[in-house]
């Protein structure tokens, strides 16, 4: 099999588009600590931010942000996607790139391009349906097309050659034993170490309407017995929980260690994202998924094959109201039976070696 010398990252704008990077990236550095790893991106994007700190080389190059109708935007698109291509490939020549494994996001296409136009090998990894427009774009230049999961080749006509890799995650998390952490994580926060917990989260922007329920719920939450421990959301108002609550209820506006929080928890509240599914399945982390109501559906889509295989349920945003929280997410929270049932068919469902399965892909396609 070929070795990797130098292979160039591209993806950014979202979480779920840099995390995967990271965790790929960490598994290229656990094989061979002198690979050369070099990440592209923008200033202005979440991976300025988020790179850097990890260690890994980040080049800043010029990206545009596709436009999906036709304007003037388009007309003046392909000369800013040739100078942000030469700007990438200026990159690439530098470090001499082996290949270049794109994750999405629009700092993806002169990575694509520019690996084109210099026969270097293109690898794309797609985690949601449809694919997003920078990797509708890439798949023009390459067929080694990665997916993270089944049920995007058979809703997807363009997917139906990719390879199933699963998602690329954090070893915190892919390595996770909820049991075995589960003490020292409700320590961490507070948490009474023998009662039902209720870990819900959102999104940085998208968890308005799971924190207006759950503050509507939260007497009655707790009332039952079940403690809560609430990811507010770095860029969300913060939420006015009740006071004098008869259990604990803990919010933290962000938390850079999930596996914590999942591993004090017995089910998850939470958005229907790629990287979410992928995460709560890989541990066999019963969810109740409240897919974003807004987009092209493809958070349902995400969450839809896990509550099929019995690991979770569905709530829609208009119907998540401080009763159904009280009426179906409290007994459910309350039940270990049921909960243990459905652990087992999401860790069913999920996969923990994504980054392994992704890197022998790469592999392959530059061999």
């Amino acid at each position: 099999m070929a070795s990797l010398h130098s292979v160039v990252l591209a993806g950014g704008g979202t979480g779920g588009h840099i995390y995967p990077l990271l965790a790929f990236a960490d598994c290229l550095r656990r094989h061979d600590p002198e690979v050369r790893i070099t990440c592209v991106g923008t200033p202005r994007g979440l991976e300025s931010e988020i790179i850097p700190p990890r260690g890994y080389d980040l080049r800043h190059v010029p990206a545009y942000q596709l436009p999906r109708s036709v304007n003037l935007d388009l007309v003046r698109t392909p000369d800013r996607m040739w100078r942000a291509a030469r700007a990438t490939r200026a990159v690439l020549d530098e470090v001499s790139a082996d290949v270049v494994v794109g994750f999405g996001g629009y700092v993806a296409v002169p990575a694509y391009l520019a690996a084109w136009r210099r026969h270097t090998p293109i690898v794309l990894h797609e985690v949601n349906v449809p694919p997003g427009v920078a990797n509708r774009l890439g798949m023009r230049f390459t067929k080694n097309v990665a997916v993270g999961f089944p049920h995007q080749m058979a809703q997807v006509p363009a997917l139906r050659t990719a390879r199933v890799t699963g998602v690329p995650l954090r070893r915190s998390i892919s390595t996770l034993d909820r049991a075995a952490r589960r003490a020292q994580a409700r320590a961490h926060f507070g948490l009474d170490p023998s009662l039902p917990t209720l870990f819900v989260f959102g999104a940085s922007q998208g968890a308005r309407s799971i924190n207006r329920a759950m503050a509507g719920a939260a007497k009655a939450v707790t009332s039952a017995g079940v403690q809560v421990l609430h990811i507010i959301g770095a860029r969300n108002d913060d939420v006015e929980i009740p006071p004098d609550l008869p259990v604990r209820y803990a919010t933290v506006k962000f938390l850079a260690e999930m596996e914590l929080g999942y591993a004090a928890a017995d089910l998850a509240l939470c958005r229907g994202g790629a990287l979410t599914c992928a995460e709560t399945a890989a541990i066999g982390m019963p969810a109740v998924y409240v897919p974003l109501p807004w987009g092209n559906g493809e958070q349902r889509r995400n969450a839809l094959p896990i509550v099929e295989a019995g690991g979770g349920l569905i709530v829609e945003d208009d119907q998540l109201t401080p009763d159904w929280i009280e009426s179906t997410a409290v007994p459910l929270v309350r039940d270990p039976a049921r909960l243990a049932a459905m652990s087992a068919a999401a860790a069913g469902y999920g996969r923990r070696d994504g980054d392994e399965a992704l890197r022998d892909f790469v592999l392959e396609a530059i061999s």
